[in-house]
């Protein structure tokens, strides 16, 4: 299959490309401002690019968080719509800030949409892709939860403070992650590309979310390391700001019901399993 992925250089990017060439896909990396020639026969579309939402959201940061997001993503569907053939599937990411702050609420895909700025661009990221869908286009929205990649992404940050026994839960510890291993997302991908009843809101999670706290028991307990630090929440909204509230302290328990359904199988589904993998203590 020819894919064209875009956001290839950032963390997810990065680590997708080399995925799917060996297993005999013709993958191009597509890059703004978009070249026209570069969509030609384009069978398959992963759309990951995107402002990084980490750091204090100021008003210009917000503006690229959306622009980057909600803009970018109603270009390239406009373009694919517009190509002869057009593609057959735009696998095109989001996140489960779509929910926003749920507490213990168990959310699947037909859940409501919930309240604040990363709710209201996950809202507008998603509506975006309806050129693509309108033309005959299978798009399949991926909520994406915290990727677990000690490459990357928010594991990374933490594991040079647990190491160092300073890690510990963030505010009260019972708001919910909704997380998945880096290798079964790649797989999640691959999958919504070759899966012809995918489509829609897909959540890209593990089956198990797990608090805020019991991540933190779990994490220092496979490093060896206390985790008697924690951070109040009032802490980390002086230093982040609007960005604490809805990233690191908001609670989201998000189900894989879609992909589940679809008979997906999840490589690492427990926590306790895939961090075993990530901090190299497989049994």
């Amino acid at each position: 299959m020819k894919i064209l992925v875009s956001g290839s250089h950032g963390f997810l990017g990065s680590a997708l490309v080399p995925f799917l060439i060996p297993r005999g896909h013709q993958v191009t990396r597509l890059v703004r401002p978009y070249d026209p020639a570069a969509l030609d026969g384009v069978e398959a579309v992963v759309h990951l690019a995107g402002e990084n939402i980490i750091g204090r959201w100021t008003p210009e940061k917000k503006t690229r968080i959306r622009d980057s997001r909600v803009n970018g993503t109603r270009v390239l569907a406009e373009s694919l719509a517009r190509l002869a053939p057009p593609p057959q599937v735009l696998v095109c990411a989001s996140a489960v800030g779509y929910y926003g702050d749920r507490g213990e609420e168990r959310l699947q895909e037909d859940s409501p949409a919930g309240s604040g700025f990363l709710a209201e661009v996950c809202r507008e990221w998603e509506a975006a892709t309806l050129p693509a869908v309108q033309q005959g286009i299978r798009v399949v929205n991926l909520r994406i939860g915290m990727v677990l990649s000690p490459q990357g992404g928010a594991l990374a940050k933490m594991f040079p403070a647990f190491r160092l026994g300073l890690g510990g839960c963030l505010g009260s510890g019972r708001q919910y992650l909704s997380w998945i291993a880096l290798d079964d997302l790649l797989e999640a991908i691959t999958f919504a590309l070759a899966a012809p009843n995918l489509r829609g809101p897909v959540n890209a999670v593990a089956p198990t979310p797990v608090t805020n706290r019991a991540f933190t028991k779990t994490l220092g307990r496979l490093l060896g390391r206390p985790t008697l630090c924690p951070v109040p929440a009032f802490a980390a909204r002086l230093v982040f700001g609007e960005m604490a509230q809805e990233l690191l302290l908001a609670s989201a328990r998000v189900m894989p019901a879609a992909l589940l359904a679809s008979g997906f199988a999840f490589r690492y589904p427990d926590l306790d399993g895939a961090l075993r993998h990530l901090v190299g203590k497989d049994a």
